[in-house]
């Protein structure tokens, strides 16, 4: 994404995104970071907690083995997709197409590895995302193209993006026991990293909330939702708790 919280968060190029921010089911978290630069690394560590030795955009050269979430969501029996926009096909493991690049989707370098390995199955193009939101997997990560992810195109783009193609899904998480979490993975490198994350969901307690948290913070809460083993330096975090109703 490479915007700051302050290039998007208050900006008149970002109108759904901070009308999501003000609801009345949202939690938006002032104090949010990305853990490095560039991108890769830090979906990474969103995805198993660790950079995988990994600190630049290019193609790691081996598959990884190591603990991750879509593994530990399926060995508890859950499900776990990401849904890649422009992936040219289920499974797809090239370094880009057209406007998709895999530095942004992480669980293809777990694919066809062996101990915690993930199968093609959950590396699937966005256009396999259901219309039927009570068949979406247990957690799913939704990527946009570079184009639409405000990478290569405009904050406005990836706005409303956004708004197109998730605001039914956001909208019926707030009257489910549904959860829509928004993150972006980088800054511009001049605004110390601080990222916008933010999250909307029936069971939240709008607010702006000014603890610190990085993508390692919100992994751990996924885990803990689902009661799932601790990954890489997931384990080394609080998980965020002070957003939800206390009908959780």
């Amino acid at each position: 994404m490479n915007h700051a919280f302050s290039q998007i968060i208050g900006s008149s190029d970002a109108p759904f995104i901070n009308a999501l921010a003000a609801g009345p089911k949202a939690a938006l978290f002032t104090q949010s970071f990305g853990l490095t630069h560039p991108s890769q690394p830090n979906y990474l560590f969103l995805f198993s907690g660790a950079n995988q030795g990994v600190t630049s955009d290019a193609r790691p050269p081996t598959a990884f083995s190591t603990p991750n979430l879509g593994a530990a969501l399926r060995a508890r029996g859950l499900s776990f997709v990401g849904f890649s926009e422009g992936l040219p096909f289920a499974g797809f493991t090239g370094d880009s197409a057209g406007a998709y690049f895999r530095k942004h989707a992480p669980w293809v370098n777990w694919q066809g590895a062996g101990r915690n390995g993930l199968a093609a199955e959950v590396n699937l193009p966005f256009t396999a995302f259901p219309g039927n939101f009570k068949k979406l997997p247990t957690v799913s990560f939704v990527i946009p193209n570079q184009l639409n992810d405000m990478h290569d195109g405009t904050v406005a783009e990836g706005d409303a993006w956004l708004q197109r193609h998730l605001d039914a899904y956001v909208r019926w998480a707030q009257t489910h026991n549904s959860l829509f979490i928004l993150t972006t993975d980088e800054d511009d490198s001049l605004q110390n990293n601080q990222v916008a994350t933010l999250f909307v969901g029936a069971r939240v307690k709008h607010g702006q909330y000014s603890e610190t948290i990085t993508h390692l913070n919100v992994l751990r809460t996924i885990e803990g939702m689902y009661q799932l083993p601790r990954v890489g330096n997931s384990a080394m975090v609080p998980p965020i708790t002070d957003v939800w109703t206390s009908s959780r």
